[in-house]
């Protein structure tokens, strides 16, 4: 990429901007010096700047500040700090502190001598999913949670992160320990029964993916810097780091696979929102996997969605370089088909064109070469942009209709004994692919109506008879519900229409069901954005139990926390346990920051 094309990406970023430039005698703080380094070049005080003066943001606090970092228009920015970096930017652009350290490890801490087992025993949930067919199935033995159990789940203990809005990454769980990360990049290891913290490691990014936990005693994940992470799990030390992608805008949401001394990680990015600057160079990004040494954190392959690069289309009418094909980024977590010996993945929309078969589709790669053994795409030709606005260059002459993958296949076997690839669509419809046809679609329910942030979002569930489908069409008047599907014939077994949002009404207060689901024998568990977290019969989507977060929590660690929409990452049960984050403060959310662990006494 060239040196014009990477400022280009960088440039139009600006949100903060413009501030008074510091005087060159004057010795720099650590806050000012971040800025200068990161920010100051496009921050220069230019009158035709649309951006808030450095005296303008005095005013706002530094949460605010920290805010626009994570989930603003400085989240790219942000993106590339670690939390306290963000923290030390904030407090000198506000001219004042944030309470608390940056970790959130004030109090709560262990006592004693810290994590003495990391053998994944049966209480575990190791990843995205208990297993690596990314079902979301816990069996009886290792959820040690019956159906008749759950009317007796209460709340055992919360944990608050601090400097964020939303608990988006999903936990982890084995031999007693927890470990989660938080959009403010700190990592924690904490114990399952009582939620006091072991260790905590500042990555150089938010962390939004699950952990993956190896049996060897090492924890791995990614960041929203497009870096990989190796730590021990008994000291939160690292082992090792590796950048997979230099693209300026990827980051990783999907929580990496690992399977066979391998670790496969998926690449999505913010360049589907920065292209709606007409002053962006558009578009360059593609979606990736890579494949890792999980002892060394060496390349072993990688594999673009997109196998061109992008070319030179033309220049805009705004006189900036237009570049294509781009986008198919992976959003969620690849799923392991040792027996094939084959990956899948789920790809999203392109955000430039021209065209290509690698968008919207369900992509099978050789687990030892990367080599794509097939690909099914099942909505073509869906070029789209975030907030287009008239006039814009950059923007695709039919914007959409996005309606790309963000859930997980799930490699699932019925009764019938016939494999079967099962996905959700944000289109509002499930596909079940057969793998050794090459992804041939099987059978198509239509869920609910799609749409930008409608149809299904990030994850289902499948139990070996049926499969679960909650539904966001956030959009709509009327959105959420869960549905069941029998797997082998694509048929309705139930469906649950959402009850009346537990948050009653207001802005970002409705029924929506965009969170992943989780499924044990006999009960489903499904968060809203009502900030409720349901558990329903698999046997007829009966309301089982029901625990609305919608408020302020006294956590372990002594941060201030609260829960509201849930958005993103499922509820996790392992040992006895169930664990889920509430809080989620964009794409039609309410803020919130909490981690709830529940327990039946």
């Amino acid at each position: 990429m060239s040196a014009r094309l990477i400022a280009g990406a960088i440039a139009p970023l600006a949100f903060l901007a413009p501030m008074v430039l510091l005087l060159a005698q004057e010795q720099a703080k650590p806050g000012e010096q971040i800025f200068k380094d990161r920010c100051a070049s496009c921050h220069t005080g230019a009158a035709e700047s649309r951006a808030p003066s450095a005296e303008a943001l005095r005013s706002r606090s530094p949460q605010a500040i920290i805010e626009s970092l994570v989930n603003g228009a400085m989240r790219t920015q942000g993106s590339r700090m670690t939390g306290a970096e963000r923290r030390l930017v904030a407090e000198f652009l506000a001219g004042r502190s944030v309470e608390g350290d940056v970790s959130g490890t004030t109090k709560g801490r262990c006592q004693g001598n810290g994590i003495q087992n990391t053998n994944t025993a049966a209480d575990a949930w190791k990843a995205w999913s208990p297993a690596i067919d990314n079902t979301r199935f816990q069996p009886s033995p290792n959820a040690a949670i019956a159906a008749a159990d759950i009317p007796k789940l209460t709340l055992r203990w919360t944990l608050g992160f601090p400097d964020a809005s939303s608990a988006w990454a999903q936990p982890s769980v084995a031999s007693g320990v927890v470990y989660v990360g938080s959009q403010n990049g700190t990592v924690y290891a904490v114990s399952a029964n009582t939620g006091c913290i072991f260790w905590t490691f500042s990555a150089a990014g938010g962390v939004r993916t699950a952990i993956a936990i190896a049996d060897d005693g090492v924890v791995y994940f990614g960041d929203t810097a497009a870096n990989v992470y190796a730590l021990d799990a008994r000291a939160g030390t690292r082992r090792w780091v590796r950048s997979i992608e230099s693209h300026p805008l990827a980051r990783i949401t999907g929580t990496p696979a690992l399977h066979d001394g391998r670790l496969y990680v998926p690449t999505s990015s913010y360049e589907e929102s920065q292209g709606a600057d007409p002053q962006y160079a558009c578009c360059t990004f593609r979606g990736s996997i890579t494949a890792l040494d999980a002892a060394t954190g060496a390349v072993i392959w990688k594999t673009y969605t997109i196998p061109e690069e992008p070319r030179r289309r033309g220049t805009s009418t705004a006189g900036v370089p237009l570049w294509g094909p781009s986008g198919a980024a992976i959003w969620s977590a690849p799923t392991v088909d040792p027996r094939r010996g084959l990956l899948y993945v789920a790809t999203g929309n392109q955000y430039s064109g021209p065209a290509h078969r690698a968008s919207n589709a369900i992509v099978a790669l050789d687990l030892k070469t990367g080599a794509v053994r097939w690909s099914k795409q099942v909505t073509p030709n869906d070029i789209y942009l975030t907030g287009c606005r008239p006039g814009n260059p950059n923007c695709p002459d039919a914007n959409g209709p996005d309606v790309d993958f963000g859930s997980p296949p799930m490699l699932t076997r019925p009764g019938t004994g016939r494999d079967l690839i099962v996905v959700g669509q944000k289109s509002g419809i499930a596909f079940a692919l057969d793998p050794d046809k090459n992804g041939e679609i099987v059978w198509e329910y239509r869920a609910g109506r799609g749409g930008v942030l409608g149809g299904i979002e990030w994850g289902s569930a499948a139990d070996g008879e049926r499969a679960y489908f909650a539904v966001s069409d956030i959009t709509h008047p009327q959105p959420g519900g869960l549905h069941a599907v029998t797997l082998a014939t694509g048929q309705r077994a139930w469906f649950a229409a959402p009850p009346p949002p537990a948050c009653g009404s207001g802005r970002g207060c409705n029924a929506a069901q965009s969170a992943a689901v989780t499924v044990i024998p006999g009960a489903v568990f499904s968060g809203s954005n009502d900030g409720a977290l349901r558990v329903y019969s698999t046997a007829d989507g009966a309301i089982l139990w029901e625990f609305d977060t919608n408020r302020e929590f006294t956590t372990v660690n002594g941060v201030a926390a609260r829960g509201a929409s849930m958005i993103g990452p499922g509820p996790v049960i392992a040992g006895g346990m169930v664990f889920v984050n509430s809080g989620y403060g964009a794409f039609g959310g309410r803020p919130g920051n909490v981690l709830l662990a529940f327990g039946v006494p």
